[in-house]
C-alpha cells in the first residue's frame, strides 16, 4: 500500500505517530505533557526517555513489526514504551492488568510478545507466564506509582527482568532511528463483551485519521490535509485534558495522542478510578476537558460531588463519554451542577475508530436520549442486503464503516473475514451494533446483536433496558442478560448494584421501566449484587453476568 507522506519545511514526514509526536516536541519541548499522580514530565523528558528505551529495545533485538507488551497501569513509562516502540517501528501491545494466568498467557502468546514492560506489582504474574513465551527477548520492571498497589512477593531478576529506570538511564537519548512509514502497524487489543481478546491491526496512517482525530481532537474543524496544517493547530494556549480510563483502553490512548499532537497536557489517574480524586485533580490541574467511560464513571463522580459538597472547577467546560453513552439523568445532573458545561457522547470501537458524536450544549434538554451524528461518507446503517437504510425508517440495521479501517484481526483470518466484508464495491467494518436511522439522519444505537436477548421471538437489547433501569435513583449500576426460560426461550434478568442504603425490588423497577420500554423488555428477574463486575475499561462482563443470573434463584 502506498504511504502518503506530506511535506513540512521541506522534509518528508509520514503520517506516523512517532514522527508527528516529534514535530510537537520540537515545537514546545519544555511544555508539560503528562501528569500521572506524582509524576510530571515535559515533552522533552518523554522524548529523551522514549529514545533511550527505543535503544534498549533495539539492542535486545526488538525491531520492525515486533510486539512490545505494555503490562502496566497508567504511568509515564507506559507512554514512553508506546513511543519507543513506534520509533523503531515495533508495535506496542496493550495488556489488561486484571487478567489471571490463563488470560495473560493467551494474550501474550496470541500477541507474539517479544518484549514486556511491566509494573513491579505484577512480578508474580509475569513469573508464571514468562516460561510460556518462546521468543521473549527482554522484560523490564517499572516501579509502582499506584499508592494502593499490593507489593509482589517475587523477584523479577529470577526470570531475567531488568530494571527499567537503570536501563533507560544508561542508554543513548539520541534520535537516530531509521525512516518510518504510514504503513507501520498500530495494534489495539480489545476484550469485547463475550470472548477472548482480539488484536485489531491498523495501518498507522489510517489510525491517525480514524482513531486519533486526524489533527482535530474536538471533531470540529475536520481532518488536516498536511503536516503544516497540523503544526498550525498546535495551540499556543495549552488545553488540559483528563482521561479517567486506563491507557490499556482505546479511549485513553486515542484521546492522549490526539491532544499531544496539538500540544495539550494530559492528566491520568495512577490507579483505580475514584470520583472524589478526579474532582480534586480537575481543581488542582485546571482541567478543561474530562473524558469518562459511561455511567460507570459518571455516577460515582456525581455521588462524590454530593458527598463532598461540590468542588471549584471553573476551568472545566466539557465532559465527554467514550465507550458508552451517558444516561439522561446523569446528563441532567451534570447540567444542574455545572450549567455552562458541554456534554458529549462519542460512538466508535477499536474496529472502526471514531464514528459519531452527540453534543449537548448549555441549555439543551438531556431528555431526548442519545442520537449520534455520523459522517455519512464513512458510516451508515445497512439492511440485510447491505444497502443503506433511509432516514425515518423503523428498520433495524447494522452499523457499518467504510473508508479508513483496520487491516483485520491479528492472526485471525476467520474473524477478520466475518467482521470486514466486501459489498457493493466497498469494504465495510461491521462490529454487530444494531441501530435505527432517525428522520433527521442521526442514529439511535440499540446495542450489540451478539448479546441481544430473544424472548418469545422478540429481540431485546440489554443496553436499552440498562439505560431505563439506571434512571431509577435506587440503581447505582446494572447489567442485563438473558436467562433460559421454558416458555419464552429466554427471559430478561437484571443484575443490580443498589445505591447505598437502597433496597430496590423487582416490582418497583418493573413499574419504573415500563413507562419507557415495551412490556416484553421489562426484567422478569432481579439479582442484587454488591458490585457489577466490569473490566478496567468499564465494559460489562456478560459471561459473569449470565452465570450470576443463572445461579441465583
Amino acid at each position: 500500500m502506498t504511504d502518503r507522506s506530506t511535506e513540512s519545511s521541506g522534509t518528508q514526514v509520514p503520517w506516523n505517530l512517532a514522527d508527528l509526536w516529534e514535530l510537537t516536541t520540537d515545537r514546545y519541548p519544555d511544555r508539560e505533557a503528562l501528569v500521572v499522580g506524582s509524576q510530571r514530565v515535559t515533552y522533552r523528558e518523554i522524548e529523551e526517555r522514549s529514545n533511550a528505551l527505543a535503544h534498549v529495545l533495539a539492542d535486545a533485538g526488538v525491531g520492525p513489526g515486533d510486539h512490545v507488551a505494555c503490562y502496566m497501569q497508567n504511568c509515564v513509562e507506559f507512554v514512553e514504551t508506546m513511543l519507543a516502540a513506534f520509533k523503531i517501528r515495533a508495535v506496542p501491545l496493550n495488556v489488561n492488568y486484571r487478567y489471571v494466568h490463563a488470560e495473560l498467557s493467551h494474550l501474550l502468546q496470541d500477541g507474539d510478545a517479544v518484549a514486556v514492560v511491566f509494573h513491579r506489582r505484577f512480578t508474580d504474574a509475569m513469573a508464571e507466564v514468562a516460561g510460556d513465551l518462546d521468543d521473549l527477548r527482554i522484560s523490564l520492571v517499572v516501579d509502582d506509582i499506584d499508592p494502593r498497589a499490593e507489593p509482589s512477593q517475587g523477584d523479577p531478576v529470577a526470570f531475567g527482568a531488568i530494571d527499567y529506570t537503570e536501563a533507560v538511564g544508561a542508554a543513548s537519548t539520541a534520535r537516530d532511528f531509521g525512516p518510518r512509514s504510514g504503513d507501520d502497524i498500530y495494534l489495539m487489543y480489545t476484550g469485547g463483551t463475550t470472548g477472548m481478546p482480539k488484536g485489531v491491526e491498523w495501518r498507522m496512517e489510517d489510525a491517525f485519521f480514524a482513531c486519533v482525530g486526524g489533527g482535530d481532537p474536538m471533531r470540529l474543524l475536520g481532518p488536516v490535509s498536511s503536516v503544516d496544517e497540523l503544526c498550525d493547530r498546535i495551540l499556543d494556549d495549552q488545553v488540559v485534558v483528563m482521561a479517567c480510563a486506563p491507557l490499556i483502553h482505546a479511549a485513553a490512548q486515542w484521546t492522549s495522542m490526539s491532544w499531544w499532537l496539538c500540544g495539550g497536557r494530559m492528566v491520568l489517574l495512577p490507579g483505580s478510578f475514584d470520583g472524589a480524586e478526579v474532582w480534586r485533580q480537575i481543581e488542582a490541574e485546571g482541567v478543561n476537558i474530562l473524558i469518562v467511560i459511561g455511567d460507570a464513571m459518571a455516577r460515582p463522580l456525581l455521588d462524590a460531588w454530593d458527598d463532598e459538597g461540590g468542588f471549584e472547577v471553573p476551568s472545566l467546560y466539557t465532559v465527554s463519554s467514550g465507550g458508552a453513552p451517558l444516561n439522561p439523568n446523569n446528563k441532567a445532573r451534570l447540567q444542574e451542577i455545572l450549567p455552562n458545561l458541554i456534554i458529549a457522547d462519542g460512538y466508535g470501537s477499536s474496529e472502526t475508530g471514531a464514528q459519531g458524536t452527540q453534543r449537548l450544549m448549555p441549555g439543551d434538554s438531556a431528555s431526548e436520549g442519545t442520537k449520534f451524528v455520523l459522517d455519512p461518507e464513512v458510516t451508515c446503517v445497512l439492511d440485510e442486503d447491505m444497502v443503506p437504510i433511509e432516514p425515518g425508517s423503523d428498520t433495524i440495521g447494522k452499523v457499518a464503516r467504510t473508508g479508513r479501517m483496520p487491516l483485520g484481526y491479528y492472526g485471525d483470518p476467520k474473524k477478520t473475514a466475518e467482521t470486514f466484508v466486501e459489498a457493493n464495491g466497498k469494504r465495510w467494518a461491521i462490529t454487530g451494533d444494531q441501530a435505527v436511522v432517525e428522520a433527521d439522519g442521526t442514529i439511535t444505537v440499540l446495542g450489540r446483536g451478539s448479546v441481544s436477548i430473544n424472548t418469545g421471538g422478540e429481540k431485546v437489547f440489554p443496553e436499552e433496558v440498562e439505560a431505563a433501569l439506571k434512571t431509577h435513583p435506587d440503581v447505582f449500576d446494572t447489567v442485563v442478560v438473558g436467562v433460559p426460560d421454558e416458555r419464552w426461550g429466554e427471559t430478561v434478568a437484571a443484575i443490580v448494584a443498589a445505591t447505598e442504603g437502597a433496597e430496590p425490588t423487582l416490582d418497583v423497577l418493573k413499574a419504573h421501566v415500563r413507562t419507557s420500554i415495551a412490556g416484553y423488555k421489562v426484567p422478569r428477574k432481579l439479582v442484587i449484587v454488591d458490585e457489577v463486575v466490569r473490566s478496567p475499561t468499564g465494559k460489562a462482563d456478560y459471561p459473569w453476568a449470565k452465570k450470576t443470573a443463572s445461579d441465583r434463584e
